[in-house]
C-alpha cells in the first residue's frame, strides 16, 4: 500500500501499554489522544466547524464500544472548547487497524498499542465497520435495549442484506454514506445533546404524514445520555435526481440573460412590478413569458406547491406537541427581537470594519444600509405579535434551492437541520412558514446575480442593465411562487394570514434573511455583499410604498 496520509506528518507511532480493547478506560491514551492526536488532525477536517476560532483543548466527554466479528471500535464524543469562551461537541467513530486492515490512506497517526503496530483511522472509511453499522440499524430490536447506543430501523426500510457501500461526494460538514446504491446514512459530526431536527422532521414527515416529496426516513443511530440523546446518524432512502435546484436554477438563469442578446431584447422596454404582486401563469406578461420562456414559470409554480404541501404536513399534527400549530405570543416576540437586534448590531459592526473592501454599486448600497439603519432596527422592533392572526409551525429553517433536489420535472426537499448559525433550541422554536419562503426568495435573487458575476463577460451588457433585468426577474419569479403558494397553503387549511400580514412577515423574513447573509458575504467574499445589500434596499423601498 502506497505512503499513508496523515495530514500531521507523525514519522514516530505513539506508544502505548494499553490494548485497543481498553484504550479509552486508560487516563494516558486518552490524554494524549484527545491533545497531541486529535488536536492536529481536527483542525484540517471539512466537517470541523471552529477553524474561525482558537483551539483551547479537546476533551473526551463519553465513548462507547461497538463490536463486529473481526474488530472493535469505538464512537467518541468530543467537546472541543475555545479560547473565546465557548465549546462545540463532535462525534468520531475510531477504529485501529494494522496495515493490511487498511481501506484508506487517510489515517490519524501511527500508534502501537500494547506491542502492536498500526493506525488510528476514521472509523468510516473501514468497509467492515460501514457493513456494521448497516446490519445494526437493519436487525435493530423493536423492544427497549439498554444500550447506550440506540440503533432504529423505519418503518419504510425494506434492504435486509447488506451489499455496498461508498463515500457520498466530497465531506462536508456531514458525512453521508451510500449503502447498497438504495440508502443514505448521514453521520452527523457536530452533535448536540437535543434530538437532530434533521432526524426529528425527516421522520415525522414519513411515519406520520406520509409527505412523498422528501426522502424516507429508513433508521438513525443515537446515545442515550443521562444529560438528553444525541442523533449520530440518520438514514433516508436514496431518491433519483439531476442534482440540485440551485445548479438547475443558474442554468436556467444564463439560458434567460442568453435570451436578451438572441432575442433582442430592450432591457428597460420590460414591464415591471412591484414587489410580491401575486400573478398566475396566464398573467404574466407575454413580453416577459418571451424573454424567460414558460417553462421556468411552469417549475417554481411546482416548487411553490411542494413548498405548501410541506408547511401543510409540518403544521396539520394535533397529538405530537413538537408538531402542533401555535399562535402569536409575547414569548416569542421577546425571543424573536432579541435575536434580530443581536444578530443586526453584529452585522452593522462587520459591515463598518469592511466599509473599505466595498466599491461601486455595493459602497453606495452600504452607505444606504448605514443611513437607515435606524429605520432597519425599528422595523425588526415593530413585530406586535397582537395583530397577527396566523399561526406558527416547525419549519424547514434554512429553505434554499441548494436544499432542494431535481427530479425530472418534480422537486425532493431535504437538510432539515436548520439554520446553521442559531442554537439547537432555536432550531426548534416554532415560526412563520413564511420565513421559509421568504429563504427560497433570497435563494432566487441569489441565483440570478450569481449568474452575472460569474458570467460577466458572457452578456453584452453593462452590468448595471443586467442588475435591472434580474431585479424585473426576481419580482415575477416571488409573484408567480407566492401565488401559488398561497392557493395550495390556504386549501390545505394552513393559516398563513391574510394578504397584509402575509406581505408584512414575507418582508420581515426577506429582512432578515438579508442581514443574516451580509455578515457571510463581507467576511468571504466582500463582491458579492451587493446581493444583499440589494435585497435590504428593495425592501426598505417597498416598506415605504406600502
Amino acid at each position: 500500500m502506497e505512503s499513508k496520509i496523515n495530514e500531521d506528518g507523525f514519522q514516530n507511532p505513539f506508544v502505548f501499554k494499553t490494548d485497543w480493547k481498553n484504550a479509552f478506560e486508560d487516563e494516558d491514551f486518552v490524554k494524549i489522544f484527545s491533545s497531541d492526536i486529535l488536536e492536529n488532525y481536527i483542525i484540517n477536517k471539512r466537517w470541523y466547524g471552529g477553524k474561525a476560532s482558537t483551539l483551547k483543548y479537546i476533551e473526551v466527554v463519553d465513548f462507547f464500544k461497538i463490536t463486529s466479528k473481526k474488530n472493535t471500535y469505538f464512537g467518541v464524543l468530543l467537546e472541543v472548547n475555545f479560547k473565546e469562551a465557548f465549546y462545540q461537541h463532535y462525534f468520531m467513530p475510531i477504529a485501529f487497524m494494522a496495515q493490511e486492515e487498511l481501506d484508506t490512506n487517510t489515517i490519524i497517526a501511527p500508534v502501537k498499542m500494547n506491542g502492536q503496530d498500526g493506525f488510528l483511522v476514521d472509523a468510516l472509511h473501514q468497509e467492515d465497520f460501514r457493513k456494521l453499522l448497516f446490519d445494526k440499524i437493519v436487525n435493530s430490536p423493536t423492544e427497549k435495549s439498554d444500550s447506550k447506543v440506540k440503533f432504529h430501523k423505519g418503518e419504510k426500510m425494506e434492504e435486509k442484506e447488506y451489499k455496498s457501500s461508498k463515500f457520498m461526494g466530497v465531506e462536508q460538514s456531514n458525512t453521508s454514506i451510500i449503502f447498497n446504491g438504495t440508502l443514505v446514512l448521514k453521520i452527523f459530526r457536530r452533535i448536540y445533546i437535543s434530538t437532530n431536527p434533521d432526524y426529528e422532521i425527516s421522520r415525522f414527515l414519513t411515519e406520520r404524514m406520509d409527505f412523498p416529496s422528501s426522502p424516507a426516513y429508513t433508521g438513525s443511530i443515537g446515545v442515550a445520555l443521562s444529560e438528553g440523546n444525541i442523533t449520530l446518524g440518520m438514514m433516508q432512502e436514496l431518491v433519483p435526481n439531476q442534482g440540485d435546484a440551485w445548479q438547475f436554477m443558474l442554468e436556467e438563469v444564463d439560458r434567460i440573460f442568453d435570451n436578451l442578446k438572441t432575442k433582442k431584447i430592450k432591457i428597460n422596454k420590460l414591464p415591471d412590478i412591484e414587489l410580491f404582486k401575486r400573478l398566475k401563469i396566464n398573467e404574466v406578461p407575454h413580453e416577459i413569458i418571451d424573454w424567460a420562456g414558460l417553462s421556468i414559470f411552469i417549475r417554481i409554480q411546482t416548487l411553490a406547491t411542494r413548498t405548501a404541501e410541506m408547511h401543510i404536513a409540518l403544521g396539520s399534527d394535533i397529538h405530537d406537541t413538537a408538531f402542533t400549530p401555535t399562535t402569536y405570543n409575547g414569548d416569542y416576540t421577546v425571543w424573536l427581537k432579541n435575536r434580530l437586534t443581536y444578530q443586526f448590531q453584529n452585522r452593522l459592526n462587520i459591515l463598518e470594519n469592511n466599509l473599505h473592501k466595498l466599491d461601486g454599486l455595493a459602497l453606495e448600497l452600504a452607505n444606504q444600509f448605514l443611513d437607515n439603519k435606524k429605520d432597519i432596527r425599528k422595523l425588526f422592533l415593530d413585530f406586535d405579535w397582537t395583530k397577527m392572526k396566523s399561526e406558527r409551525i416547525r419549519i424547514h429553517g434554512d429553505y434554499h434551492l441548494g436544499q432542494v433536489l431535481v427530479n425530472g420535472d418534480d422537486f425532493y426537499i431535504l437538510d432539515f437541520e436548520g439554520e446553521p448559525e442559531s442554537t439547537i433550541r432555536d432550531r426548534k422554536v416554532k415560526q412563520p412558514p413564511l420565513k421559509d419562503v421568504a429563504g427560497m426568495f433570497r435563494s432566487f435573487h441569489y441565483s440570478i446575480y450569481a449568474t452575472i458575476f460569474n458570467n460577466k463577460d458572457k452578456y453584452p451588457f453593462e452590468q448595471k442593465e443586467l442588475f435591472q433585468a434580474g431585479e424585473i426577474l426576481f419580482k415575477y419569479f416571488v409573484g408567480v411562487f407566492i401565488q401559488t403558494y398561497t392557493e395550495v397553503a390556504q386549501a390545505g387549511n394552513l393559516n398563513i394570514g391574510y394578504r397584509k400580514e402575509i406581505d408584512f412577515l414575507l418582508k420581515y423574513c426577506i429582512l432578515e434573511k438579508a442581514v443574516y447573509e451580509l455578515g457571510y458575504e463581507l467576511n468571504s467574499r466582500p463582491r458579492w455583499a451587493v446581493i444583499p445589500l440589494t435585497g435590504i434596499s428593495s425592501i426598505m423601498e417597498f416598506n415605504k410604498t406600502v
